[in-house]
């Protein structure tokens, strides 16, 4: 079935392996665009989105270590827009060179997204997000002190940053998106979660330091471009119940109620498959019509031919 508008939210696998050069990380994004133009070339519409924790967590360190009153470090919101513009260069520039290759005459286009956030959310008060390096502890204090942060003992590891992880309630560049899909065009889009942003009680806005979960993000982008298909990409083809069990079992079509059950029973890592199969279940919940799967980026042409993947339906 082509002429779908599909979401496809990228793991981290597609962008970083264990080399975290620029050169490494634009080299794993040419072969994702190879998967990713098969879904073009079968006649679908393509929103792209990606995340950013491993490149804004470098940056953040790249920063602290040259802070100085000449060269201050910059706060969190404009680097989760540095990495969105530079992740979203090597995808528009990996997306292109592919569709030249095949023939296709298309535009690609990234778009810095904003995406708003509710300043009553619980998140800014129960921060959970660790960020940037480990300290000791007296080194924590130190910066606590200093800077008004809050810090948290993080897995016993060290002391680490904390910021909020509030949920995503819209995106202030919908209409852009919404009028370059309609031309036609493949649209890179609220990469890392977007830029979190608050809406003043005049309608402004304002860059807040957070971090949003990116599958999240993706799920409300969905949503917003009313999708036929919101495809999650991780490092598996199944979703997995009983996960390196011996009765480990895959998830091939799974409805909302069967989910919640396995969400009951802890069977989804939390940071890892849980928002994954949350942010699934949420736009089927909200798009009854629509279906979501989750898949691996190697899967998608068997997705495109034989419905391959844990696809999740209403009921």
């Amino acid at each position: 079935m082509a002429n779908r508008k599909i979401v496809v939210a990228l793991g981290g696998n597609a962008i970083l392996s264990s080399d975290p050069s620029a050169t490494a990380q634009k080299a794993a994004l040419v072969e994702t665009a190879k998967h990713l133009v098969k879904l073009i070339k079968n006649g679908d519409d393509l929103i792209v989105t990606h995340g950013n924790g491993p490149q804004v967590g470098n940056l953040l360190l790249q920063n602290l270590a040259a802070d100085s009153e000449k060269n201050p470090a910059f706060p969190l919101d404009t680097l989760v827009a540095m990495t969105e513009g530079s992740i979203g260069f090597w995808l528009q520039n990996a997306l292109e060179n592919e569709l030249t290759k095949e023939g296709i005459e298309k535009e690609v286009a990234s778009v810095v997204t904003q995406v708003v956030v509710d300043k009553a959310d619980p998140a800014f008060v129960n921060l959970s997000k660790p960020i940037g390096p480990f300290y000791s502890e007296e080194e924590a204090k130190v910066e606590a002190e200093k800077t008004g942060a809050t810090f948290k003992e993080d897995a016993g590891r060290g002391w680490r940053k904390v910021v909020a992880s509030p949920k995503p309630v819209g995106i202030k560049e919908i209409g852009t998106i919404r009028t370059l899909i309609e031309a036609g065009t493949v649209v890179v889009a609220a990469g890392g979660g977007g830029i979190p942003v608050i809406k003043e009680e005049d309608g402004t806005l304002t860059g807040v330091e957070a971090v949003i979960d990116k599958d999240f993000a993706s799920q409300t982008l969905a949503e917003m471009v009313d999708a036929d298909l919101f495809i999650v990409l991780t490092g598996v083809d199944y979703v997995f119940v009983n996960y390196n069990k011996p009765d480990q079992a895959k998830l091939e079509k799974v409805t909302i109620a069967e989910l919640e059950e396995y969400i009951q029973q802890n069977q989804f890592a939390p940071g890892s498959m849980l928002p994954k199969v949350q942010a699934a279940m949420a736009f089927v919940e909200n798009k009854p019509e629509s279906r979501a799967v989750i898949t691996s980026l190697e899967n998608l042409a068997a997705l495109i031919e034989s419905d391959s993947g844990t696809i999740i339906e209403k009921a």
